[in-house]
């Protein structure tokens, strides 16, 4: 018994510790600076172009502007691999993106009152969205390699509530002040707002273990992939990212949607719930990090694991009642409050599976892979519910949950508290000449495509029978849209399609390379 009050006396002093670090404290700002763009690019732009008359249908290609957050593991590599001259490979970056995340807001201000100049702005927000990803890719790079194990949770905490308070400061206090001083000097006072982050970046701490950029481009692109699956259990790993909040990605997918068709006003789904929403996100977040650093990760994991599989009851409960205000509330917040709770456990899971040399492109690996489900969980919510109702929906989902945790206990068994990832030996270059690995890449690659071609044709057939009911099934036409595509969407998801099929045979090349290798491995140790 006093063995366990020593123990659980250090593990609070650890925690405040942490929340007392200098390296805590300024990942944590550094957060700030990474929720400005979003705020802009998602919010403020689109409001700004509305309201100076510009057609609806042009204000809604600038969501396109999302895409480099979708797709920054592509340069990723190139992060790791080149160091810029000042400030080291993490901190360099990091300065470069805030110096031009600044100019370009600042150009943004020149062009405040110009419809004529709508394709300027579009490619201003698209270029804001790049430096934006980039800069993402190196905070959670410096993230990685400068926070130690108890300090993760206390971090991810102060990251996700200072990350939301940017996004409100840039769209949402900005469209207000707008009105009054116009988007000129907003988009001013927004370009100023970076320059105090970058005296953050000079004065941020450097890594206490020095890492060593990869050699060579190849390298850069390669080794994260043969890295991460030379871990036990790398491909249930990968799996589980993608499983453990899909539950909640489905019911969050189609939220608002849901509470128009139960009654509720705009006020109520509009401001009030986003005040409701983010108080309880941050929350939950915080508690999630907090007690990942108390009860360790893999408690953390499987506490909040099973209270995010019954967060979508509150919602059932809705569905099948009148429009009751507070009932409402209640069940966003339960729901983002458990949900809350699970991200917070769940990043500071991915920053330590991260490893440190190629922190760059695995954690946008990992972030991308965790970004997908929220890009499928729309059309799937969608179809559902119209063929079986909100609040039967709503009660399916609850299982949903369970896959996660399934794989979860292949590497984090009950009762575990932290977790250990173990690392086998990979040796690249032991295959003869490397064309099994090519081959299982390309292989992987192409069926990927092809899934994907299959999945994208699969919806597009159902949501044309749904939106005329009389029409037949026509898969055949849908399959067709690859050849003719209609317009900059239609490219858009060509592109995703053969990205998604690059990323697959790169995982599939690597796959083969680490069995080749772990067999050789194995036979010599006989």
């Amino acid at each position: 018994m006093p063995e366990q009050k020593i123990d659980q006396l250090s593990t609070f002093q650890s925690l405040v510790r942490a929340m007392s670090s200098w390296r805590t404290t300024s990942v944590a700002l550094l957060s700030f600076s990474s929720g400005l763009p979003l705020g802009i690019v998602w919010y403020s732009i689109p409001d700004w172009m509305r309201s100076i008359g510009v057609d609806i249908r042009i204000v809604g290609f600038f969501a396109l502007a999302q895409a480099p957050w979708a797709f920054k593991v592509l340069w990723s590599p190139l992060m790791d691999r080149f160091v810029p001259p000042v400030w080291g490979r993490r901190r360099g970056w990091m300065a470069i993106t805030q110096f031009s995340l600044s100019v370009l807001t600042l150009m943004l201000a020149g062009v405040g009152h110009n419809p004529q100049a709508i394709w300027v702005v579009g490619a201003l927000a698209l270029s804001i969205a790049l430096a934006s990803a980039s800069q993402d890719i190196a905070i959670d790079a410096y993230a990685v390699e400068v926070l130690r194990d108890e300090e993760q949770g206390a971090a991810v905490g102060a990251r996700v509530a200072l990350y939301r308070a940017s996004m409100f400061v840039a769209g949402g206090l900005a469209i207000t002040e707008a009105a009054k001083w116009g988007w000129p000097t907003v988009n001013a006072l927004l370009a100023l707002a970076y320059l105090p982050f970058l005296l953050i970046t000079w004065k941020a701490p450097e890594p206490e273990q020095k890492q060593i950029s990869p050699p060579t481009l190849r390298e850069a692109i390669w080794q994260p992939f043969l890295g991460f699956l030379s871990r036990h259990r790398a491909l249930e790993i990968l799996a589980f990212v993608f499983f453990y909040k899909f539950a909640d990605q489905l019911a969050q997918a189609l939220t608002r949607p849901f509470l128009i068709d139960m009654g509720y006003n705009a006020v109520e789904r509009g401001r009030e719930l986003a005040i409701v929403a983010a108080i309880a996100t941050i929350l939950g977040t915080f508690i999630g990090g907090w007690f990942t650093t108390l009860i360790g990760l893999g408690h953390a994991l499987w506490v909040f694991g099973l209270l995010q599989v019954f967060s979508n009851i509150g919602y059932f409960i809705v569905a099948g009642s009148d429009a009751e205000r507070y009932l409402m509330f209640g069940a966003a917040s339960f729901e983002l409050l458990t949900s809350g709770m699970g991200t917070g456990a769940f990043s500071v899971l991915l920053l330590r599976m991260t490893q440190k040399r190629f922190s760059a492109t695995q954690y946008a690996l990992f972030s991308s892979l965790f970004s997908l489900p929220r890009l499928l969980a729309g059309p799937i919510s969608g179809f559902v519910v119209d063929a079986i109702g909100w609040r039967w929906f709503f009660l399916t989902t609850l299982p949903m949950g369970i896959p996660g945790l399934i794989l979860l206990s292949r590497f984090v068994p009950i009762g575990t508290r932290e977790p250990v990832f173990t690392v086998q030996d990979v040796h690249e270059r032991e295959a003869s000449s490397g064309n099994g690995g090519l081959r299982q890449g390309v292989l992987a690659g192409v069926l990927a495509v092809a899934f994907a071609y299959f999945v994208v044709a699969l919806l597009g057939a159902i949501k044309a029978m749904r939106e005329t009911p009389m029409a037949a099934f026509d898969f055949a036409g849908a399959m067709m849209w690859l050849f003719r595509p209609l317009g900059i969407a239609d490219w858009v998801q060509i592109i995703g399609i053969l990205v998604f099929g690059l990323l697959s045979g790169l995982v599939g090349a690597a796959v083969s390379r680490s069995n080749y290798s772990n067999v050789r491995n194995s036979n010599r140790n006989k």
